[in-house]
């Protein structure tokens, strides 16, 4: 009896230990793919103790109908007063709860699942990679909305400087009384470095800010 219990705990512990590693291999990649926002404590918390808590749960009410129930109502008053900015930020959660719930019910299945998603940021990362070559423009639009950090270069001339409207990480043009402002923003501080050095020597460069 003590030996089968022993044997028991050790398995879960396992699998605990398991989940925290994909958890934090799952950051890894996130930050690797430009999302910054999940390298913050609370995000990194979150990730990596969600698949526990529901791992837990799940089996605390396996094959118990009343506590299942009962378990229901309590986790129902639970409310996340924190605004989720993307609905990306929300499917990491939902992929977090998956794998607890997979744990939960066979190891294989968490294989599965980080397998699948794992081939999926495969293929996002060769479609970001191959579009630019084939499409001849990038595959994923920038955004300040989506939680990632993005560089910015900001300049003011005097004139029209066609090698700032020509790039593809413009994002702002504004003319006002002659002078001329551009903004353009990047997840690659050293692309924007590129752009800043092809201005240099141009007298209608005003001022130039390159923020990282």
């Amino acid at each position: 009896m003590l030996s089968i219990m022993f044997e028991s705990i050790v398995q879960e512990v396992l699998i605990v230990c398991l989940l925290i590693s994909i958890s934090l291999a799952g950051r890894a990649a996130l930050i690797m793919a430009g999302q910054r926002w999940v390298g913050t404590f609370a995000h990194t918390a979150t990730l990596t103790t969600l698949p526990i808590i529901t791992f837990v749960i799940t089996k605390v009410i396996s094959g118990n109908i009343a506590l299942s129930l009962g378990m229901i109502g309590a986790l129902s008053i639970v409310r996340f007063r924190n605004p989720v900015k993307s609905p990306f930020e929300l499917s990491v959660y939902f992929a977090a709860i998956t794998m607890g719930i997979a744990a939960s019910v066979s190891v294989k299945w968490l294989v599965f699942f980080v397998a699948a998603m794992g081939l999926a940021l495969v293929v996002m990362v060769v479609a970001s990679i191959l579009a630019p070559r084939i499409l001849g423009r990038p595959y994923f639009e920038t955004s300040f909305s989506e939680g990632n950090r993005l560089s910015t270069l900001e300049v003011e001339a005097s004139a029209a400087l066609h090698a700032l409207q020509d790039s593809e990480d413009l994002i702002s043009e504004v003319r006002r009384d002659g002078a001329y402002s551009y903004i353009l923003a990047s997840n690659k501080f050293t692309v924007l470095q590129g752009d800043l050095r092809k201005l240099e020597g141009n007298p209608s460069v005003i001022e130039a800010r390159l923020n990282k």
